[in-house]
């Protein structure tokens, strides 16, 4: 209970010093910043498994790049590029449900991955956990840098296509006859879950990724009726389970990229509760002044 017991200490010293927790907490928030503003379009838009098949299908690219001697983030790119292309190219020519593609490539992308760790080749790369959690304590300034490029790059995204967006997601028959393009919005929201998870593998890995890119969201879903607000909360809901993830794995030696991730759901746990009991306390209320 040193967290309550000893506030200082538990809360702020690690951060004040340690450069690496600073690092680590710059480079979290700006991965929450980056997976909030699209996690919530991903939510609203019932792209969820889309979201983890990409942050893992990523995998064989970093993988196969690593091996190669070659840039994993342009690894990560290219297996980024040939799982969305595949996707599209299965479902355009198979009657199958969208989901359906989104599985096959899915577990495909994720075997090749393994295959290729677990090789002779990829003996070096270390097991599949660096690739899944990452190294956040390990996060250096150029690393940074990146991420806050990555983070500029979804959040003026979505504030220009907003609108298209928003119609789309609730009423795509009306986005065509706008003239919003509805393919080319969802092409384009693509491209930002594919910056959002590609700049961010690195330093927290595809696990943690994936986390930030649903669980804050959908509990700002739960929380915020404006699409707005709902970015808003699924930030602030993201940082702050960035903060506690990352001094529980400080203080207790877990693994930091898990801790989030845990935390993060959690986080949407406590809130969907909250929620329910609020909602059954209110109709408790109403039926006992409908009975009076």
């Amino acid at each position: 209970m040193d967290f309550l017991t000893h506030p200082w200490a538990w809360w702020v010293v690690p951060f004040t010093d340690h450069q690496f927790m600073r690092y680590a907490l710059y480079a979290s928030l700006l991965v929450v910043l980056a997976t909030s503003v699209v996690g919530v379009w991903v939510v609203l838009r019932g792209m969820t498994f889309f979201g983890d098949a990409l942050a893992h299908g990523v995998l064989p690219g970093i993988a196969i790049a690593f091996v190669l001697g070659g840039n994993t983030t342009l690894g990560a790119s290219i297996a980024a590029l040939v799982m969305i292309g595949g996707i599209n190219v299965v479902r355009s020519h198979s009657p199958l449900p969208t989901d359906v593609s989104i599985g096959v490539l899915f577990v495909g992308m994720l075997a090749l991955a393994v295959a290729v760790i677990s090789s002779d080749a990829g003996s070096g790369a270390g097991d599949l956990d660096r690739f899944l959690f990452g190294s956040v304590t390990g996060v250096e300034g150029s690393d940074l840098v990146r991420q806050a490029i990555a983070a500029l790059i979804t959040v003026v995204g979505v504030v220009v296509l907003h609108r298209a967006l928003l119609v789309l997601t609730f009423d795509e028959r009306a986005a065509g006859l706008i003239g919003f393009r509805p393919r080319l919005t969802h092409a384009a929201l693509l491209g930002l879950v594919a910056v959002a998870i590609i700049s961010s593998f690195e330093t927290v890995g595809s696990l943690l990724v994936f986390a930030f890119l649903v669980a804050p969201p959908a509990a700002a879903t739960i929380l915020a009726k404006r699409v707005h607000h709902m970015m808003i909360v699924a930030v602030l809901l993201g940082s702050g389970s960035a903060v506690v993830g990352l001094l529980v794995s400080y203080h207790e030696g877990t693994a930091a990229g898990a801790a989030m991730a845990l935390s993060a759901v959690v986080s949407f746990i406590v809130v969907l509760t909250g929620k329910s009991v609020a909602s059954a306390s209110r109709n408790r209320r109403s039926l006992d002044g409908v009975s009076r």
